[in-house]
């Protein structure tokens, strides 16, 4: 870690390793995802140690008090040094974490629907179903009978 005073936000989310690029650091700060001191930021904005940011990495929000400032990107373990998340944060994730695991697996309400070719009862049901909607009956055109 450096000793510098400030840094910019871009490259900082970068070095803290919360992106894998800089352009995509951008990308979410222009999207409105990341706030520093509860406040909309720029990627040119500086930060100094003591700042809160708030982020989100793909749908987990993450609140973070900024430890330290670095030059270079680093390994995970020296990235972690950088920042601390606060309990709070720690506790929605984790709270987030258990309502993903206990909802229910989409792939089941899709195999539970019936797949594939309609049986010649279901195409029936269909029939039924389209001519009673039309309100036609059992006409054959729109033309008007003598």
């Amino acid at each position: 870690m450096s000793e510098t005073e400030s840094m910019r936000l871009d490259k900082w989310l970068w070095c803290a390793r919360f992106y894998k690029t800089r352009s995509l650091a951008v990308e979410e700060i222009g999207k409105g995802r990341v706030t520093v001191n509860n406040a909309n930021a720029k990627a040119s904005r500086e930060i100094r140690p003591g700042d809160h940011i708030h982020l989100r990495q793909g749908n987990i929000p993450k609140e973070v008090i900024v430890r330290g400032l670095s030059g270079m990107r680093g390994p995970a373990p020296v990235a972690q040094q950088l920042y601390e998340e606060t309990a709070q944060s720690i506790a929605q994730r984790e709270q987030l974490a258990e309502q993903r695991r206990l909802a229910p697996e989409p792939a089941e309400a899709l195999a539970a629907q019936h797949t594939g070719r309609p049986t010649k009862r279901d195409r029936r049901e269909i029939d039924r179903v389209r001519q009673d909607r039309s309100g036609w009956g059992d006409r054959w055109s729109a033309s008007i009978d003598d």
